[in-house]
């Protein structure tokens, strides 16, 4: 065979144009992008939906949890899949299942198909994105360009969120709402046409899959987050409610019955042996519930009594960008030399002051006073922790398991904004009736006719007290949400420890001594 023959052979699975790792990254960071972006780009578009397809508003909160909730929920079964099946192969197919579901969406007629189209989005995304994140440990070697890789992909995680809102809002308010999801489609199938192009396949490894533990997580926290709901409407003592928190606690106990026994399990539960690497999860779960229904309850706040349109709605969030995606490069050139610690410590604590600043929103709170200020903190902190927590989850893990850790620790992320945004809405919920019970009489003095005929049909109050009822209600709300960063800033005080190894690995230190010789 000549030489020019032998040039053109090519290893099967091989990227068909090598050699361009900032390419491959960019096709990875795209797909994480527009998967963690969809989880907000709906929140802007939320009064828009409601409208068009007569949503009631209990139904509204699951056109998020719907995603939320089969995104978390089947991220570890992604990330196993990514493992036993080639993760180029697995993360184009969650790739296109995710444009598919996007197109239906942006089709639906009926809130059923909406809800439909919106858990079919999380089943795409879940498949793709625990294995976009373990590409990155194949295509980079551990050391700097693997923590410069890790910085650019926990830097678009982080800060996903604020532009999905950006995009929102200029999407709703220029074209339509169905486009927060058509939008999805041309970058999908770039994506997707990219990807053979330049990401090889990995390693296959033999394994299992585990649709045992994945059904029982899934529904287990599906029925967790539904208690939530139902009891901010119905009460604690309603017959359904208590249902529902049985159904998780069997379920979710269940779960661990399961993975303690599978053979291949989806979450190997020998991974929290590592004390670091479990509070890395429960840091991320922690921060993650706080951090959904910030942007949630902020986002109500801005446009319903501050009245901001759309897209000056998206626009107030561009400084929560600018924070977190400084505070992430500042965590990736230090975490080297200080270890996670002092970064998660930190960041815990920045979020919590800026919630607990959240707490004092007044319906006279102006963007500058009442809203600026927090999201600042809150991004800074939050900033800190993705990066750290990211190399910190998947630092020391066995490359056939890497889909595995990835996918817990997007899961943690996913299912904690998820369980977070239900807490949130029963605390909402709560505080927003014992309001609107005090606020009646007033109203009823003031009121004319046809306001209390409105009333009396609708059972909503009218501006100023409908304001005073909605800030009450998230006000009090956040509440919880500092107890969720409190939670996060014990675990990383008494949890987490800085050790040598930690260092090194994050150095690249024993990765490269023989190279570097």
């Amino acid at each position: 065979m000549t030489t020019p023959q032998l040039s053109k052979l090519r290893i099967p699975g091989a990227a068909r144009r090598e050699g361009r790792p900032g390419v491959a990254l960019a096709v990875i960071a795209a797909c994480q992008l527009m998967v963690v972006l969809d989880a907000t780009i709906v929140n802007i578009a939320l009064p828009h939906i409601q409208t068009d397809l007569a949503i009631s508003t209990t139904d509204l909160s699951w056109v998020i949890s719907a995603y939320t909730l089969a995104f978390g929920g089947l991220l570890l079964l992604g990330g196993r899949a990514g493992d036993i099946l080639g993760r180029r192969r697995v993360f184009l197919t969650g790739i296109l299942l995710f444009t598919l579901a996007s197109l239906l969406g942006g089709f639906a007629e009926e809130p059923w198909q909406l809800l439909a189209a919106r858990a079919l989005q999380g089943v795409g995304g879940a498949i793709a994105s625990p294995t976009s994140l373990a590409l990155v440990t194949t295509t980079f070697a551990e050391g700097p360009a693997r923590n410069r890789a890790f910085g650019v992909f926990a830097a678009v995680s982080a800060g996903g969120g604020a532009v999905g809102l950006l995009a929102g809002g200029m999407l709703t308010e220029w074209l339509d709402w169905r486009w927060v999801f058509f939008v999805n489609v041309p970058i999908g199938l770039l994506i997707a046409f990219l990807t053979p192009l330049y990401i090889s396949e990995s390693e296959r490894h033999p394994g299992r899959f585990d649709i045992a533990g994945a059904l029982t997580s899934t529904v287990g926290m599906t029925s967790l987050v539904y208690g939530f709901i139902r009891a901010s409407q119905d009460g604690w003592r309603d017959g359904v409610t208590i249902g529902a928190f049985v159904l998780a606690v069997i379920l979710l106990a269940g779960f661990v019955l399961v993975e303690s026994r599978a053979a291949d399990p989806i979450i190997p539960l020998r991974m929290f042996a590592d004390r670091n690497r479990t509070g890395t999860y429960v840091i991320m779960l922690s921060l993650a519930a706080a951090m959904f229904g910030m942007f949630f309850f902020i986002v109500q706040f801005v446009q319903n009594v501050l009245d901001f349109s759309p897209i000056r709605s998206g626009i107030g969030f561009l400084p929560i960008t600018v924070a977190i995606v400084t505070a992430a490069g500042l965590s990736q050139r230090l975490l080297p030399r200080l270890g996670p610690k002092p970064f998660m410590v930190i960041g815990s604590a920045l979020t919590g002051i800026g919630l607990t600043w959240l707490t004092f929103i007044e319906p006279d709170s102006s963007y500058a006073s009442g809203v600026l200020g927090p999201m600042l903190l809150f991004g800074f902190g939050m900033g800190l922790n993705f990066v750290t927590l990211t190399l910190t989850a998947v630092s020391g893990v066995a490359p056939q398991e890497a889909g595995a850790a990835s996918g817990l620790l997007n899961a943690s992320q996913q299912v904690g904004g998820s369980l977070g945004l239900s807490i949130l809405v029963t605390v909402f919920g709560t505080a927003g009736r014992n309001e609107a019970h005090q606020q009646v009489p007033d109203f009823m003095a003031h009121a004319d006719q046809g306001q209390a005929a409105a009333f009396q049909q609708t059972g909503m109050l009218p501006d100023p007290w409908g304001d005073a009822v909605l800030t009450q209600g998230i006000s009090t709300s956040f509440i919880a949400a500092v107890a969720m960063s409190g939670l996060a800033l014990v675990t990383a005080v008494l949890v987490i420890r800085v050790r040598k190894s930690d260092l090194e690995a994050l150095n690249g230190a024993a990765a490269q001594a023989g190279p570097a010789a």
